[in-house]
């Protein structure tokens, strides 16, 4: 193999290896905003009523003064 082909070859698994990182990012960045829509969500419903747990009660009264 000569070294153009060495380089080659390498400088394409430096690009995978970026690639991958990247889907990674991209994946926690998705994850994160979904937990974030569902709090939302569970927030709206809780304090509709919708939905009721001694767990959450804390969560939604401390959003409720801090949004008042």
């Amino acid at each position: 193999m000569s070294f153009m082909d060495k380089a080659k070859a390498a400088a394409e698994r430096a690009r995978a290896k970026a690639q991958e990182g990247v889907g990674e990012v991209q994946a926690k960045k998705e994850l994160g905003q979904a937990y974030r829509d569902l709090g939302h969500k569970a927030y709206e419903l809780a304090s509709r009523g919708a939905i009721s747990s001694p767990e959450l009660d804390p969560l939604v009264q401390q959003i409720s003064t801090l949004e008042a």
